[in-house]
Formats: structure tokens, C-alpha cells, sequence
């Protein structure tokens, strides 16, 4: 067989690989709310929101607090959100994930998609809420197709993070 020979060059890559595949993935699942899609209703989920927790679920050491800030920022500004919704729930959301594994350590596939599934909905309310929605005529019901594919989409987004997990990462 033949045997693997690690360069500085390899090495370079590798770690910018490391650092930037998460990151740039949520960045990219942010910008899916930028694909010409016509509803009367909101639909599409928050596939940045939804893959920043699948990373954070996936590799919990991955993001630093303070990571909700800057991605949020620019979900903030790719989705037409107020500024400061996504900046704010996403970093509160990372604070919440950093209690919770602080008192329960273990966690399996289910409990992943249940945690998933409850800040989704949460995240999604208070996107109504901010957005100063709560005093139109539209009822919040039509928020219950785009919560129940958010649901639906996370168990997609960690298979994603996984493959990407994967590819990122050295041998």
C-alpha cells in the first residue's frame, strides 16, 4: 500500500478546511431564503437556523458563543428578517444548547430531532413576533406548513453536516 505523505501544503488545507466547511455551509443554507419561490404563506424553512443547530448538535466543541452574532448577522440580512432577529435567537439559542449539555450528557438521534424540532418552533415564532407580524390580520396558522417541513428537513441537514463532517475532517 502505498503510504500518505503529509506537506505543510496538505496541512494548510486541511485546517482552513476545517474552520470554513461549517461555516460556509450554514452560510449557504441561509442564502436558500434568496430562491425565487412564490406562496401566500411562509414555506421555506430557516435552512440556516435549522444547520447552525445541526452543527451545533452534531459537534457541540465546533461553535464558539459568540458565532450566533456574526452568522446571524448575515442571515439577518440575506433573509429580510428585522436586523437583530436572527443575531439574537441564534446566539441565544447556542447559550441554551450550552447549559442544556451541561446537564444532560447523553443524547441520541431522537432527542437531537426533538430538541431540533423545539427551537425550530420557537425560532419561528419569535421570527413572527419581531417581525411585528403579531398585529396583522394574518392568523398565525399559516406559519404551521413552514414549522411542520422545518421539522421534516432537520433529520436532511444533519445527514448533510455528517457528509460534511466527514470530508472535513483528516483521516
Amino acid at each position: 500500500m502505498a503510504e500518505r505523505t503529509i506537506t505543510t501544503e496538505s496541512l494548510r488545507v486541511t485546517r482552513v478546511r476545517v474552520r470554513v466547511v461549517p461555516v460556509l455551509s450554514t452560510m449557504i443554507a441561509s442564502l436558500a431564503a434568496l430562491a425565487p419561490l412564490v406562496s401566500t404563506a411562509p414555506l421555506m424553512p430557516p435552512l440556516g437556523f435549522l444547520m447552525l443547530l445541526a452543527w451545533r448538535l452534531l459537534r457541540p466543541e465546533l461553535w464558539p458563543v459568540w458565532i450566533g452574532l456574526p452568522l446571524g448577522l448575515f442571515d439577518d440580512l440575506v433573509s429580510g428578517q428585522p436586523l437583530g432577529t436572527a443575531i439574537s435567537l441564534w446566539t441565544l439559542t447556542l447559550l441554551v444548547l450550552d447549559l442544556m449539555d451541561s446537564y444532560f450528557i447523553w443524547r441520541d438521534f431522537w432527542i437531537d430531532w426533538l430538541v431540533g424540532a423545539i427551537f425550530a418552533i420557537i425560532y419561528m415564532l419569535a421570527g413572527y413576533w419581531f417581525s411585528g407580524l403579531r398585529s396583522s390580520p394574518m392568523a398565525i396558522e399559516t406559519l404551521l406548513p413552514q414549522i411542520a417541513l422545518s421539522i421534516l428537513c432537520f433529520p436532511g441537514l444533519v445527514r448533510i453536516c455528517v457528509r460534511l463532517d466527514r470530508w472535513r475532517l483528516p483521516l
